[in-house]
Formats: structure tokens, sequence, C-alpha cells
């Protein structure tokens, strides 16, 4: 069902909306920090009226066409089931596609590319964000310049450390504070427009045009810088689940974009009388009593920012792990009412780790900016490639309408994407890196799955077939339900063959479960079993989940209660098969991934947390596998 109903009370949709600026737009509201300031840093762009003004219209037109239209308007029309991001795009579009095999595999690999680059994302997001804020104090007191670093890596720390208290309690403050951070961006800019009103003259798409026109060279260079303006957006995208299209449009339209573009211009009202403020132009903006307020304020609104993005980074992590591409993760849930707050520690401190580094490696947001631009980029181009396939193949859109819809998105995308490249050895590599590294695992694990299933399956035996010649000449029967996790439907599971071999005893009753994990968000109770009869008291069961369903075993077999199927939970013991994975030169993989693999699969969560299986209720018998 979708997360965004046609009926709903004005105070519900306040709520939901205050909620929205809180955490969808914390990350593209913080950027009015550092955006503008990188234009024209280390004398990229000279700082002339008409330059000011021309960059001042590339601004709000990126803003408008990327964020209004792209994102608002085309492309949270695209939610897969009430759900967001890129995942379910990804998921959307290999659904779209799945006609076409080679077609395809080619877009899962870009999906998984682009869900990869996200962390790359996620570590220079909370980095650039409290680093530009906590910079405020140079401009307060240039002594405190050698504490901006060590300010920040305690924020950053003790936001991690916070992670695994959730965020239900100060959840509740993110909306107004994030909120009260957009009515004094309003307000600083209100301040100076009204000293240069001429300034608004920058609204006229001819300024960007005849800028870029005129000075193409410089106008290149500078739209590596403009696109940090728009970092954040596809948090839109991906928070769609939590709010529904209303709020999060409301929100940008009346709130979010109001308030940026105000701020935008009153820092260039600013440069036009003073250009000597170009060093940090947001907090030179501020009278000099209110600039430790402000910097305050600033890195609470940081903070809520990085958070956001922390969570959307154990959110994709979990999806991914669903999905097939990671392995199962710790995943601890921080509130009982809201099965999506949850915490994955090992998520978290690699993240923190890196973004310690980042913020030691690069020790400014100026030489953070280079780095950021590329991430930005290559999701945002990567989510309009996926948007094209959606509305062709899954809405039946008509090709004209189609490539009209898209292409123009794509050539600005790219646009962006190339000015962002040449700053690839300027700090453009750190993302890169993250995001190959990510990719590699993601890739790793999901081939090596499936060498893994295929041996299997070469030395499974039918399971139907298996009983048949077991009740033959049956073997004793123990009071009690076993229920065998098998990894193939129809196989014969390796710990009932074990249990067999050594206890030489079969339960009164047997399920052989077998757990299907969609590339559909949600998947409901009323579709959750499959079962099968056996004979003999056995049964084949198939439990499917979504990608964002908890996959919780115990829970779903109790669906079965009405299929004549009697479970007593005291009296039901789980089965599992942990395999050891031996690499070989069989040809599968490469030998470095192979035992990459094996390392991943030796270090992966249990499956009995995973599943959440009673801990005093499971049985694990170890086989090993070559692959």
């Amino acid at each position: 069902m979708s997360a965004d109903p046609h009926h709903r009370t004005p105070g519900a949709l306040a709520a939901l909306t205050l909620a929205a600026i809180g955490v969808v737009y914390g990350d593209i509201g913080t950027s009015p920090l550092y955006a503008l300031k990188e234009v024209f840093a280390q004398g990229r762009v000279p700082l002339t009226p008409d330059n000011i003004l021309g960059i001042l219209s590339l601004v709000f037109w990126t803003l408008t066409v990327i964020v209004s239209l792209k994102y608002v308007v085309l492309i949270l029309r695209a939610d897969n089931h009430g759900e967001g991001g890129l995942i379910a795009m990804l998921a959307l579009a290999s659904q779209a596609v799945k006609h076409r095999p080679r077609l395809r595999a080619r877009l899962l690999l870009l999906g998984i590319f682009g869900t990869a680059i996200f962390f790359g994302d996620g570590v220079i997001t909370p980095a650039i964000s409290v680093l530009s804020a906590v910079e405020g104090l140079e401009v307060a007191a240039p002594a405190l310049h050698r504490w901006v670093v060590p300010v920040t890596l305690v924020v950053l720390t003790v936001l991690f450390a916070a992670q695994r208290f959730g965020t239900a309690a100060v959840g509740r403050l993110f909306g107004p504070v994030t909120m009260t951070w957009f009515a004094v961006l309003a307000l600083l800019g209100v301040v100076h427009i009204a000293r240069h009103p001429q300034v608004l003259a920058a609204l006229g798409p001819q300024y960007a045009l005849g800028f870029a026109f005129a000075h193409p060279g410089t106008a290149f260079v500078a739209l590596g810088a403009v696109v940090l303006c728009v970092t954040g957006a596809e948090a839109l995208y991906a928070d769609l689940g939590h709010f529904g299209k209303r709020p999060i449009r409301l929100a940008w339209f009346c709130v979010v974009m109001p308030a940026l573009v105000l701020n935008y211009f009153g820092q260039g009202a600013m440069l036009l009388q003073h250009p000597e403020n170009v060093g940090n132009p947001f907090y030179e903006m501020a009278p000099a009593w209110a600039l430790f307020p402000l910097i305050v304020l600033a890195t609470a609104a940081t903070v809520i920012a990085s958070q956001a993005l922390i969570t959307a980074a154990f959110s994709v992590s979990k999806q991914a792990v669903q999905l097939g591409y990671l392995p199962r993760l710790r995943l601890l849930h921080t509130s009982v009412r809201d099965t999506g707050q949850i915490y994955v520690p090992f998520v978290n401190w690699a993240l923190y780790l890196c973004v310690v580094f980042a913020v030691v490696m690069f020790g400014s947001s100026s030489a953070l900016a280079s780095a950021y631009g590329i991430a930005v980029t290559i999701d945002m181009t990567i989510t309009t490639v996926m948007t094209f396939f959606v509305i062709r193949w899954a809405w039946k859109l008509p090709l004209a309408l189609c490539v009209a819809a898209t292409f123009g998105f794509l050539v600005i995308d790219l646009t962006f994407f190339a000015a962002n490249a040449v700053k690839v050895l300027e700090g453009g590599w750190f993302p890169l890196v993250i995001g190959g590294a990510m990719f590699t695992l993601m890739v790793t694990w999901k081939q090596g799955r499936a060498l893994m299933s295929e041996r299997l399956r070469e030395e499974a035996i039918e399971l139907d077939l298996f009983l048949e010649s077991v009740f033959l000449s049956p073997p004793l029967r123990v009071p009690g339900t076993a229920v065998f996790l098998a990894a193939e439907k129809g196989a014969t599971p390796a710990a009932l063959l074990h249990n067999l071999k050594h206890n030489k005893v079969l339960h009164e009753r047997n399920l052989f479960v077998d757990v299907q994990h969609h590339e559909r968000p949600w998947i409901g109770f009323d579709q959750r079993c499959e079962v099968e009869s056996l004979g003999h008291d056995c049964w084949q069961v198939t439990l499917h989940f979504g990608f964002k369903n908890d996959p919780d075993v115990p829970e779903a077999l109790q669906l079965l209660a009405g299929r004549g199927v009697r479970l007593d939970e005291m009296e039901t013991s789980y089965f599992l098969s942990r395999d050891t994975v031996v690499p070989t030169l069989r040809g599968g993989m490469a030998l470095w991934r192979e035992k990459l693999f094996a390392s991943m699969h030796r270090n992966a969560a249990g499956a009995a947390d995973f599943l959440h299986l009673p801990t005093n209720r499971i049985v694990e018998l170890g086989t090993k596998l070559e692959i």
C-alpha cells in the first residue's frame, strides 16, 4: 500500500510535513554553508557583479530543474509499493525488463554500483556538513582555527556513539530544529536582499545562459561547485516510504526551496557590496552578536543532516542484505513500535572510521568539496537512467514521451558529472575508492552465493525421492516438530542428512522451510506462506519476504496454524546447516575473490539471529563446500 493516502487530516499532514523538513531536507538544507563559498574559492570564478548574478541564476535554475522538476515532480511518482530510493528504483527497473535478461543484468550492475557509491556519499556528508558548521569559529575568532578539526571530531564521535540508542527520542526535535534553521536561512537572506534588491534579477534564466556563453570554461568549472546546492536531493526519493509524496512536496515548495533561494541570493547581495567576505559568505551575513548562536544552530542542523544519512545507510544495508548483495549483518531494533528504526553496528563504526579519516586527511570543508560532487552526480545520473526504463517498460508510456522526460535531465546530470570528474585527483578519488570497494564486495557476495547455490544443486538429493526412500524403512519418530532451513526449495537439507546419520531419528512433524526475498519492499501476511504436504507429517513451506520486511521465521510459521500444521513453540527445534566455504581453482571466480567471499561468509552474522530463531531451540550442523 502506498504511504501517501489521499485522505489525511490537515493536522496529520502538517505533522508529517514538519517531520519531513527535519529528516528529508537536512542535507540539502545545510548546503548554503559551503556551496557558494566553493564556487568562488581559490579564484575559480572572478568575483565580478555579472559573475555573481550568473552564478546565482545557475543555482536557482539548478534547484528548479533538478530538485523541483526531476525529483519532486517526476521521480516521486516512481514509487515501489509506496517505497522510494535507489534500491526500490532498481527493483522496479529490473522487474520492468525481466523478459530481457541481458539488459536486466546490466541494469542490476548499474544499480548496485549506484548503491555502492551511496556509501561514499555517506562518508563525505557528515564530514563536510559538520566541518563547514564548525568552521564558523574561524569567522567569530580567527585564533580558534586550530580547534575546528578537534571540535568536529568530538561532535562526530558523539553522533556515531549515540546511534545504538536510536533516534526515537531526539527525532521529535529534528523537525522544529530544522524548521528554525530554514527560518534563519530565510531571515539572513531577506536582510541582505532588502539592501540590494537588484540581485533578484538573477531569477531570470538569461543571466545563467549569458554567463555560460560568455565564459564557457569558467562556467564549466563553476558547475562542479554549483552542484553542491543540490546535495541531498536523493533523500527526497529515498524517504518516500516514510512520509509520502504530499508532505515531501509541500515541505519543498512551501518552506525549503524559498528559504534556500533567499539565503543564496542574500549571500550574493552581500558579495556585491562586500566582495572581501568571499572566504565564508554564509557566516559573514550574520551580525557579530549572532555568530556563536548561529554556529550552534548550524552544528545542530548538520548533525541532523548526518543523522538522516546514517539512518539511510542502515536501511540501505538491510535492503542489500535482503536482496542478496551483502552478507547477513547484525541488526538491532531501536524502537518497539517502528520496525524501520534499526541500528547496524558494523555499518555504523565502519562509516565512523571512514568519516574520521576524511576529516583528518582533508582538514577543511573546501578540500572535501572537491570529493563531494562526483558521488552525488553519479547517483543522480543512475537514477535518471533507471527512471527511463521504469516509465518506458513498467508504465508503458510512449517512447517519444519517455525520451523527452528523461533525456534533458540526463544531459544536465552528465554535464554536472563531467564538471566534477575533472576534480578526481583533487579528492574525487575518495568516494570512488569507497564506492569501488563496496561494489567489489557486493558483486563478489552475489556471485559467490550463486556459485554456492550451483554447488548445492549439483550435490542435492531431491527431497520427495529421499523421503520416499526413508519411509520404506522409517527411523524412530520422536515427539516434537523439526524445522529444517533449506537453501534450495525441493532439495534435501544437509542438516536432515546429518541428523539421520548421527542421531538416527526423525521428528514427529517435519517442516522444510525455504526463505525467499523478493524485489518488492513489502509482502503482506496474506502472501507470506505457501505450504505443500509431502506426506508422513512432512511439509514443504516457502516463506516470502520483501526487501523491507523483517524476516521473522517463527512469526511466519504461526500462520500455518489454520492450514493443518500444528506447531507448539516449546516443542519446535530449528535445524541449520553452517557451510564452510573452501576456495578452489575450479574456475568460478578469481582465487582472491573466492578467498574474499569465504572471509565474508565466515564473518557473516548467524542465520539464526537474522531469521529471529529462538536461540535455545537451534541445532547447527556443519558442512564443507568447495567453490
